[in-house]
């Protein structure tokens, strides 16, 4: 399976990634810095292109110790795999090959092939942060599943510009305000993928436990509209993701017939609750519901949450090309 590609950049109200002076221009504020370090602390791999190398010498690397030190605890290497799309050999200087932190690994070719052997590398999740070639080429090429658009209160004029061709639109999943940034998340590919993707994303807002498994879930309405996210732990330490989001959503008219897409199948029974999560699906009328992850038997016994589902005759629809994001995204989450 090819890793999820989440591109991320900054660009000025009129659109630049940068100016036309000789040393780069800044956009992020100091906010926007770190929610991107905190984005790289839950990747696999970072991509550049060499002209970014040569015009930026960047180290990329995880720059703060306590989320350096929670990579380390999950027994991956402080800092993400290091990529650098070249036809030619950098120069040996450069930071990205020299500062300690991480591996490098230089490649060329399409996104497509790099993507295959990056896949090989066992990278699931890679971040693409530049420079305008590199993020075009990407998103021409329709590999890009999230994009992260930071929009700096600045006006520049002239320079490289933000650009690309994807065949499908992107479709926007949160807005939110960072600083004095404005960050709008997109994301790219047909329904089942965009929500599926998201609910296995939001796994990694899951409140600590040392024993109970970490899920995400998006509940859909049949035109479209997301009713309402939720994620194990939210509210309560006992709260399953699909509990949380369905009692949210109690008396909602559009419950009925909406489709929910969890990174794990629904639980089938519970030990600390009168209902299964596949009971409360049941109850709500929920007609559809789309997964990630089959539960494996050592999180809890049979009977299957979906065989439930299956016999209450609501569809049910396994994409197992997410499992690998959503085992990624629930080893993120927080432990105590």
């Amino acid at each position: 399976m090819r890793p999820h590609v989440l591109a991320s950049c900054a660009v000025s109200l009129d659109g630049f990634l940068d100016d036309a002076a000789p040393e780069r221009l800044l956009l992020s504020g100091p906010d926007d810095l770190d929610r991107v370090d905190a984005e790289r602390a839950h990747v696999d791999a970072i991509l550049v292109g060499a002209g970014t190398v040569r015009a930026d010498d960047p180290r990329l690397l995880v720059r703060s110790a306590g989320r350096r030190a929670e990579r380390t605890a999950r027994g991956q290497p402080p800092s993400p795999l290091r990529v650098v799309l070249s036809g030619k050999p950098l120069d040996p200087a450069a930071r990205v090959l020299t500062e300690p932190g991480a591996e490098t690994v230089v490649l060329d070719g399409s996104p497509g092939e790099v993507l295959d052997d990056l896949a090989g590398r066992g990278v699931v999740r890679l971040m693409v942060e530049g420079g305008a070639g590199v993020l075009r080429e990407f998103l021409t090429a329709g590999v890009v599943d999230e994009l992260q658009l930071v929009v700096a209160p600045r006006l520049v004029g002239a320079g490289p510009r933000f650009t690309g061709a994807p065949e499908s639109a992107p479709h926007l999943v949160e807005t939110r305000g960072v600083g004095e940034d404005l960050l709008l998340r997109y994301r790219f590919g047909a329904p089942d993928d965009r929500h599926l993707a998201e609910a296995c994303v939001l796994t990694e807002r899951c409140p600590p436990s040392a024993s109970a498994f970490s899920v995400g879930c998006v509940v859909v309405a049949d035109d479209g509209s997301v009713l309402g996210v939720g994620w194990s732990r939210r509210e309560d330490p006992l709260d399953h993701a699909e509990e949380g989001v369905l009692r949210d959503l109690a008396g909602d008219p559009r419950l009925p017939g909406a489709t929910l897409y969890s990174s794990l199948e629904p639980c089938g029974q519970r030990a600390s609750r009168p209902d299964s999560c596949a009971t409360l699906i049941e109850r709500a009328g929920v007609a559809r519901v789309v997964y990630a992850w089959r539960e494996p038997p050592e999180f809890v016994a049979r009977p299957s949450g979906i065989a439930q589902l299956d016999r209450a005759g609501i569809t049910t629809t396994h994409l197992p090309r997410w499992e690998p994001l959503a085992r990624r995204c629930a080893r993120c989450a927080p432990r105590t």
